[in-house]
Order: C-alpha cells, then structure tokens, then sequence
C-alpha cells in the first residue's frame, strides 16, 4: 500500500528541500517532508537499489508550502531505497532503510 496524499505544514518557505524521511530505518511506514517556494509540478518517486522506480508518492502540480506525504513499504521487501524529487530545476535526491 502506497500514500501520496501529502498534508500541506506551513506558510510558504524561503527554498526548496527534501527532508531525510523519519523514522530511518522504518518498518514499515515513514514521513517524507518537502518544501516548495513556488506553486509548481512536484514529482516524488521511490526507487530501489537498482535504480528501478517501485512508487509515485507525488505527480502533481502543488502550490507553495512545505508538504509531508506518507510511504508505506509493507509490501515492499527490506533493503535500501532511494526517494528523489524534482520540483522546477530543483532536483534532490535521499536514501532510506526498510527494516522488516
């Protein structure tokens, strides 16, 4: 089961960011928070050690904010996964552990 709502925090930020997820390790869900200064086309993607995307947490236009978007990775098997995100020509990318 994968969530990708995302709740919108706070006013809007001076930057863009990608957050290190919390809890890392997690088992099995986490929190993924990023900040937009501007409203534009958000893209939030998982990947495995292999570079092979496993989910699409986002894939929208959002506006200015800073977002926390879930990630359940009960069906997904333990090991390293990466989330990136592209945001306008920002482009961030971060590693995180499910534990099982």
């Amino acid at each position: 089961l994968v969530t990708g709502v995302g709740t919108q925090l706070t006013l809007t930020p001076d930057k863009y960011e990608l957050a290190q997820n919390y809890p890392n390790p997690f088992n099995p869900t986490t929190k993924i928070n990023f900040s937009l200064p501007k409203q534009g086309f958000v893209s939030l993607k998982i990947f495995d050690v292999t570079g092979r995307e496993v989910a699409k947490l986002v894939n929208e236009v959002r506006p200015s904010g800073v977002f926390s978007v879930d990630f359940n990775g009960a069906d997904f098997a333990s090991g390293v996964y990466f989330y990136r995100i592209e945001a306008q020509d920002f482009i961030d990318t971060k590693r995180m552990v499910l534990v099982k």
